[in-house]
């Protein structure tokens, strides 16, 4: 018999790599053997310093903006999406650059576009500062997204005409507060436009609605993530929500406090859709340490979908 204590370790599916982020990745990789290094990458990948640790072990080199780059290297783009000022100046400066921006991603931006090419100005939900909402304001010419991060700032908007008005999300935000703001919007302007389908995309959601399905069961919560990724902050406060009394959000298995998860019978885990599955089994294996673990996968949905990397990298391989 085991002198370790029992725990229960419930693990979220759907959990991990979103079809973007395995795109986004795949983008840097056969650009890396396609012309070899380095090949720059204007923003991290996706937000992981794991991933962008082994990517840049194989010669991927990260800046913050487009003039950090020489113009004989090829530039890949984020998964988060840039404004369009950015392929414009790698255009002028006659540089390849390959756009990894997530195709749930670049609907949102077409969708912007299409509402303003339609006489209406945009209000946008998402995070201040984020580079995905950066991206997509970037879109259109300035003023014509105005955003909003709360229910309460949709009380201060001042849109031109209060009839013609859409909006759009940041495709990483909590289903439920997002919910939240948008029925504000709709009070306040009962002729706003919202998108044909939900610009949240398919994984943020799968991931919050597997939380909510183990929060009823477990003692903790442990989110491996990064800290400025916003879908995976997103999952530890839907965990707070639901009820878990205590949700974390982790790196890797050195930043778990051991002392706060003293007395758990049972522990739940995900991760967000940047986080691959080889810090998932490090966590495991550190719970296996300490606990008798068994294992209970909790599997909400089943996801097969599947983003093509750009052509110009089709023969890479």
């Amino acid at each position: 018999m085991s002198a370790l204590p029992p725990l229960t370790l419930y693990l979220a599916a759907p959990r991990g790599f979103c079809a973007g982020v395995d795109r986004a990745i795949k983008i840097v990789e056969l650009a890396l053997q396609k012309w070899g290094a380095p090949v720059y990458v204007r923003h991290e990948i996706v937000h992981n310093k794991f991933v962008v640790d082994a990517l840049r072990a194989q010669g991927a080199i990260f800046v913050e903006e487009l003039d950090e780059c020489p113009t004989d290297r090829p530039v890949v783009f984020s998964a988060h999406g840039v404004p369009k000022s950015v392929p414009a100046a790698a255009s002028a400066r006659q540089m390849i650059a390959v756009d990894a921006t997530c195709p749930l991603v670049t609907k949102v931006h077409n969708e912007a576009q299409r509402h303003y090419e339609n006489g209406l100005q945009m209000v946008m939900i998402g995070h201040a500062g984020h580079p995905e909402t950066i991206g997509t304001m970037g879109q259109l010419p300035e003023g014509e997204v105005l955003l909003v991060e709360t229910a309460e700032d949709v009380a201060h908007l001042a849109p031109r005409d209060a009839g013609k008005l859409a909006y759009i999300t940041q495709t990483t935000l909590s289903v439920d507060d997002t919910a939240g703001i948008v029925a504000a919007l709709q009070a306040r302007f009962p002729a706003i436009i919202g998108p044909h389908k939900e610009d949240i995309c398919y994984a943020t959601t799968n991931r919050q609605a597997a939380v909510k399905a183990i929060a009823g069961k477990i003692d903790a919560l442990l989110v491996i993530g990064a800290p400025n990724s916003s879908n995976s902050r997103r999952l530890v406060e839907v965990g707070a929500n639901a009820g878990c009394a205590y949700a974390q959000l982790i790196q890797r298995a050195t930043e778990i406090d051991w002392r706060a998860l003293e007395g758990i019978r049972a522990l739940g885990l995900t991760a967000g859709a940047s986080a691959p599955e080889v810090l998932v089994n490090e966590v495991i294996d550190a719970f296996r340490a300490r606990y008798d673990v068994s294992v209970e996968l909790v599997e909400t949905a089943v996801e097969a979908v599947e983003f093509k990397v750009p052509r110009v990298l089709r023969e890479a391989v």
